[in-house]
């Protein structure tokens, strides 16, 4: 059933993110500057100029994502993740289904090849997914500054909730808290990163739950950002 699930849940977010992403529309609401993190940043010359924060430098091809800049190292990212591999390897591969159980494999040949090979570049990809992250924090910003001024709702409440999970998923990841104490050799010498890294380290453990909460709050707020740029619902606005 474990499998089975992971299949279910996996399977259909990768449908709605895929969809979405080729979409190329109902991305950015003009009167509160909410756009979904499926299209930040957006870097085609078919952006809405006022989403494009970074600049337009790739044409405007149906075939290439709106955000090609960050989508593929956040796929890769969360493919390499530690926790995702156990996951898609157990549910899709069933390599093995589970501890202890056998699978129809004659033998094991590790990730010393390609593509599996590439999973050793998890702690590079890291370090793009910071960087990610920080423009995700920077649309959140954005985003309460309407053209009519400050401006505050529901959508920026859904857009902050995700960027808190994102960050959460981020630092929670097995690279970051061994860059942070990983190599110190006397925690008593470095009292702030022996800090630091506990806190990540009681993030780590949550690390499972953080990737599925991270899959949902995405999918919602891409949502929500489209129904409202599409005019489907209005947005709950408490200030302006």
């Amino acid at each position: 059933m474990a499998p089975l699930a992971t299949v279910i849940g996996l399977g259909a977010w990768i449908t709605y993110a895929t969809v979405r992403v080729f979409m190329h529309d109902h991305y950015w609401v003009e009167k509160y500057h909410y756009l979904t993190p499926f299209y930040s940043p957006c870097v085609t010359d078919r952006c809405i100029p006022e989403a494009s924060h970074f600049g337009q430098y790739l044409p405007g091809w149906w075939i290439i994502p709106d955000a090609a800049f960050t989508l593929p190292f956040l796929l890769l990212f969360r493919l390499t993740c530690y926790y995702y591999r156990k996951a898609y390897y157990r549910s899709f591969w069933l390599s093995p289904p589970a501890c202890a159980v056998p699978d129809g494999h004659a033998s094991y040949g590790g990730e010393t090849r390609f593509p599996l090979i590439v999973q050793n570049s998890h702690r590079y990809f890291f370090y793009f997914a910071v960087v990610i992250s920080l423009i995700n924090s920077w649309d959140v910003v954005l985003a309460f500054r309407s053209p009519d001024g400050f401006g505050f709702g529901l959508g920026n409440l859904i857009l902050l909730g995700n960027v808190i999970m994102l960050w959460g998923y981020t630092i929670s990841c097995h690279s970051c808290r061994h860059i942070i104490g990983g190599r110190l050799k006397h925690f008593s010498k470095h009292p702030v990163r022996y800090r630091a890294w506990g806190f990540v380290s009681w993030l780590n453990v949550r690390h499972m739950q953080l990737a599925w909460i991270t899959l949902g709050t995405l999918a919602l707020t891409d949502f929500y950002v489209m129904s409202v740029a599409a005019g489907w619902i209005s947005d709950l606005r408490f200030i302006n």
